[in-house]
């Protein structure tokens, strides 16, 4: 599939950068180019990789000139720089406008202007329904990916949604561990809280799966079991044989009780794929006339795709999947 071409990942320096590698670096792939901010990072990973095929570009999103000049050459894009922390967002949330929706012009206008051949722009489920503004900013990423599809015809634009991602940097499965090996309480937030569960190796399986399958402006979503928080909290001291207490500190601000990966108005116009879905993109015209004598039924017992009724992991398949990314 890459054989012989030229991949720029954005925040190719984060978990995700780090799973492609991983998959890609021994295979017939031409060059990887990682383009990120952070020196440092890029330093250890240059070190530790050691292959001549990686590139290394120092920029950043928000800088057009940055990512176009990165971009020369470049057959494909991975578009993984963002702001991902809630509270981050949350205090200052036009930095999250500034990297998630303006950075993502940039990168989507940089690949049309250097004939990139595919986009694939990764988001999460927090921009559906979103409440707070990290899930807002991506969710007006998702917006300008399929906007610019409508008129964008050598380079395909295709998003990609998905869960928590187990273990990747900031999530909860690294704190519980920190404090089960430190002997301290679990903070658990609320117990019966539930989030999709899916590896770093899902979340590359799934931009693979749109890049194979996607058209201009499609956004796919992968089906995700899901575990409630206070079930992953007892997994884990189980792995560890642990009887560190957990402590419920209470939801915190701008949390849900459970996640949404596609609404019911998304489902609509989706196509089910088997082990994923396909969100068919918005394609109508500038003619707004004709909206307001046409429309669509919505079925009234029909659910949004979300983590409290999707496939619920038993605690021992919570083991097997906790065991499977390396907390042994």
């Amino acid at each position: 599939m890459l054989k012989n071409r030229t991949l720029l990942i954005t925040g190719g320096t984060g978990s995700f950068g780090n799973a492609v590698l991983k998959k890609f670096l021994n295979t017939e792939i031409k060059e990887i180019r990682i383009f990120s901010r952070d020196e440092k990072k890029q330093h250890d990973m240059r070190l530790e990789l050691n292959n001549e095929k990686l590139r290394y570009y120092i920029g950043d999103v928000r800088d057009f000139e940055s990512i176009s000049n990165a971009l020369d050459g470049v057959d494909y894009v991975f578009h993984a720089a963002a702001l991902k922390q809630v509270p981050s967002c949350e205090f200052y949330p036009i930095e999250a406008v500034k990297t998630n929706i303006l950075g993502t012009e940039n990168v989507l206008n940089a690949s049309i202007k250097n004939k990139v051949k595919k986009v694939i722009c990764l988001s999460t489920d927090k921009a559906v329904y979103p409440i707070n503004a990290m899930g807002v900013s991506k969710a007006m990423m998702e917006k300008i990916m399929v906007a610019k599809s409508r008129n964008s015809e050598d380079t395909i634009l295709i998003g990609t949604r998905y869960g928590n991602v187990m273990a990747s940097r900031g999530s909860v499965i690294p704190l519980f561990f920190e404090q089960i090996k430190n002997n301290k309480p679990i903070t658990v937030t609320n117990p019966n809280m539930s989030r999709f569960m899916m590896t770093l190796d899902d979340a590359v399986d799934l931009v693979l799966y749109a890049f194979k399958n996607g058209k201009n402006g499609d956004i796919f979503v992968q089906k995700s079991p899901a575990s409630t928080i206070s079930d992953l909290a007892i997994a884990l001291k189980e792995i560890y044989k642990s009887d560190v207490p957990i402590s419920i500190i209470g939801t915190r601000h701008s949390e849900k009780l459970y996640e949404t990966l596609m609404s019911k108005e998304e489902i609509i116009k989706s196509d089910d794929l088997g082990n994923y879905f396909r969100i068919n993109a918005d394609n109508r015209d500038l003619n707004y006339n004709k909206y307001f004598f046409e429309g669509k039924n919505i079925e009234s017992d029909l659910e949004d795709y979300h983590s409290h009724n999707t496939n619920r992991l038993t605690k021992s398949e919570l083991i097997d999947l906790l065991k499977k990314i390396g907390y042994k």
